[in-house]
């Protein structure tokens, strides 16, 4: 785990330009100074990201909001009380601190406060605000341990902070903020029936958003192996009739199959819990890629609660290959 001096030694870094992968409690971020054009799109050429897909803003905490934003809405304020520090990212108007690199130029940025002890220490030792993207390539299966950032950036990275794994696994719940009714654009760690108990309303979950947000490129969170999804009953049998074709195939066996034996290469059981499951669902995509999988056979969860971003993710990785 990160020390002080490693924190100060990290805090250097982003002061001096440079790139720091810190921990956050969903995945690790590849982080940068966010008023420092140069650094933020250094950003982007380390991750082979696209210029135009905008980055969130990491601050210490919901007081500073102000600081980078304008044009706060009361729901946003209520949203920013409950969930920070925590998984959930508010869409607003940039401030002048933001610069245009940072939000793919859009004049709205989306800003939120991690809810992990080492990197709140790193963003109240630096003093400003942090870009943070996953700390791996760009459409590639996101980090949650400092080892995973090392074998996917490599000296790409000017310092690694060590946190240990993350607690959430998948990314944020990003909410458009800027309008009367919030928006869910990602799905993520704050659930969207916590989301609406605070506010009291219902929230849409859109295919498509006019406001371009991180992690909804049609393919993303993929591993190498190809990513097909059937139908949970149909999990076994596809999976089997793929590995007889004479393909590599891992497996995302349901806990509703208990102890099925399973004919494949390579069989991952997925908890019971979605908390663990999302925890655990990077880390299962990356297992089933070192193994030598060439197809990974899963089915959805109910998108109820983290399921609804466990199966987002899902999707994402599947891409348009996904065939169901």
């Amino acid at each position: 785990m990160a020390g002080t001096s490693d924190i100060e030694k990290a805090a250097g870094v982003l002061r001096a330009g440079g790139l720091v992968a810190l921990p956050t409690e969903t995945v690790y971020g590849l982080g940068a100074n966010a008023e420092d054009p140069v650094a933020v799109s250094r950003t982007f050429q380390v991750k082979g990201r696209p210029p135009s897909h905008p980055l969130i803003v990491h601050i210490g905490g919901a007081e500073l909001l102000d600081d980078w934003v304008q044009d706060v809405p009361a729901r946003a304020r209520l949203l920013a009380e409950h969930f920070w520090p925590g998984p959930l990212t508010l869409v607003l108007r940039r401030g002048r601190r933001v610069p245009l690199e940072a939000t793919g130029g859009l004049e709205t940025v989306a800003v939120r406060v991690p809810d992990h002890p080492v990197a709140l220490a790193l963003l109240r030792d630096f003093g400003g605000g942090v870009t943070a993207p996953s700390a791996n390539r760009f459409g590639s299966v996101s980090p949650t341990t400092a080892d995973d950032v090392r074998a996917e950036l490599g000296d790409a990275v000017d310092f690694v902070l060590d946190g240990g794994p993350c607690e959430v696994g998948v990314e944020s719940t990003i909410v458009d903020a800027t309008g009367d009714i919030p928006t869910i654009l990602r799905p993520g760690g704050v659930t969207r029936e916590d989301l609406e108990s605070v506010l009291g309303c219902p929230l849409a979950v859109p295919a498509s958003s006019r406001i371009r947000v991180p992690g909804q490129h049609p393919s993303h969170y993929a591993p190498h192996a190809q990513v097909v999804l059937v139908q949970p009953e149909k999990v076994v049998t596809e999976a089997e009739l793929a590995q007889e074709l004479g393909h590599r195939v891992g497996v995302f066996l349901p806990a509703a199959f208990g102890d099925t034996e399973v004919k494949a290469h390579a069989v991952v059981q997925v908890p019971d819990s979605m908390a663990a499951y999302a925890r655990g669902l990077y880390g299962f995509l990356r297992e089933l890629d070192q193994r030598g999988c060439d197809i990974i056979v899963a089915s959805l969860p109910a998108e109820a609660g983290l399921g609804l971003a466990i199966a987002n993710r899902l999707r994402r990785a599947a891409g348009p290959r996904a065939t169901a």
